[in-house]
């Protein structure tokens, strides 16, 4: 497997970083996950919007283009022969001292790797994930906005801890007023009335790629009303369906909640075709992966 690393590609046990680098000191940086479908990179130009998005936030200056970022994704795709993977895309504030301050990181670490990912086994698509509700509250947005997809994860993966402590593989976050946010690593929806309703950004949720994909699905293909709105978990007990977005998992729907079943227990009508209308997007469209 070959990593880009700063600009070259190299081994993968030759990909290293820094032990004084501020991304593996504090968590300061940001990343991406992105889908590779069939030779095509799906949505990479909305990825790389969030990613700078998410850099300018935290005032850490990428020092590339998105032209060449983009052109960096596709070399290493090639290098490593995939059309089909999981890429991660990492910036750090770079090495430093071991103080805060990051005006003493010179220049930012950028790394790539492209791989294979898989979350969850085929049954959980075909029966449906169980949640529960982790005590854990998602991030206020003026401590630190969801929208930033930092390399800090601290919040997320206390609530992972609690989900696979309750033996099921994910957890739904609230956040401080108690209305729901999103899980640990998955944006959340419920299909209600013939209405498709999510948690907007400002309940602390991310603005997921995925999930943008499939509110426009909903909206155009099934004529669905798609609605951004603050709910409790009263409202997800009492959901008809409910399904999970992320670029990893895909749609994944849920079939039972904090001991309550979801509808009747099984995949939905409604989240079955944006499943399906997800699978042929992603098949049709993204950017070409071209063979050098």
């Amino acid at each position: 497997m070959k990593i880009y690393l700063d600009g070259k590609l190299v081994e993968k046990e030759d990909a290293k970083v820094s032990v004084f680098d501020h991304g593996l000191l504090y968590g300061d940086g940001v990343f991406e996950g992105i889908r590779a479908y069939n030779g095509r990179v799906f949505r990479l130009r909305e990825h790389l919007d969030r990613f700078y998005n998410s850099a300018k936030a935290i005032m850490l200056d990428v020092q590339m283009s998105k032209k060449e970022l983009e052109s960096a994704i596709i070399m290493t795709l090639n290098a490593n022969k995939l059309k089909d993977s999981y890429i991660r895309l990492v910036v750090t504030r770079g090495v430093g001292d071991l103080g805060l301050d990051p005006m003493k990181c010179a220049k930012p670490t950028i790394f790539i790797i492209t791989d294979k990912i898989k979350l969850y086994p085929e049954e959980y698509y075909a029966n449906g994930l169980e949640l529960i509700t982790t005590p854990m509250r998602r991030n206020v947005p003026d401590a630190l906005n969801a929208c930033i997809k930092s390399l800090n994860y601290l919040n997320n993966i206390l609530a992972k801890i609690d989900a696979t402590r309750a033996g099921v593989p994910e957890a739904i976050l609230l956040n401080s007023a108690g209305y729901v946010a999103e899980c640990t690593g998955d944006n959340i929806f419920i299909i209600k009335d013939n209405a498709l309703i999510t948690p907007p950004s400002s309940a602390g949720a991310l603005e997921g790629i995925t999930r943008g994909a499939v509110m426009e699905l909903a909206k155009n293909k099934l004529k669905l009303l798609v609605r951004e709105e603050l709910f409790t978990t009263y409202h997800l007990y009492t959901a008809e369906e409910c399904f999970l977005t992320g670029t990893a998992a895909e749609v994944i729907p849920v079939a039972k909640i904090d001991g309550r079943i979801i509808g009747d227990g099984k995949p939905g009508k409604v989240t079955l075709k944006l499943i399906k209308e997800f699978k042929e997007l992603t098949r049709l469209t993204g950017v070409p992966i071209y063979e050098k």
